[in-house]
């Protein structure tokens, strides 16, 4: 299933205060920037904002699973992102505040070097 439009237009509309909304194709879903910065990966129509070991407290008092996948093979795999609480989709101030929180995890992410060139 692809990417739910109508929710990516919602976010950028939601956040342009805060600066500019881009993405990228990932695996049926996909991956969301603000100014650069990760912050969350859109799955058909539910929102994930990235988490860390900084932030993890807050999702968990919030009841925010994490985003978990079934592997070709049966296995179970998870990603460091959790469900978006439901007020998020309806209300722009409250994505706003938990986007701040994905936003703040993708800002302490380690750098990923690209592989030097032959």
């Amino acid at each position: 299933m692809a990417v739910d439009s109508g929710l990516i237009a919602w976010i950028e509309e939601a956040l342009a205060p805060l600066g500019t909304v881009s993405r990228r194709a990932m695996m049926g879903g996909a991956t969301l920037y603000l100014d650069g910065t990760i912050f969350a990966i859109a799955f058909e129509d539910q929102l994930w904002i990235k988490a860390d070991a900084t932030s993890d407290a807050v999702w968990d008092a919030a009841g925010c699973p994490r985003f978990s996948y079934t592997m070709g093979e049966g296995r179970e795999g998870s990603m460091n992102y959790r469900r978006a609480p439901d007020d998020v989709y309806d209300d722009a101030d409250a994505l706003r505040e938990w986007a701040m929180l994905g936003i703040a995890a993708g800002m302490r992410a380690p750098v990923k070097k690209k592989p030097a060139q032959k």
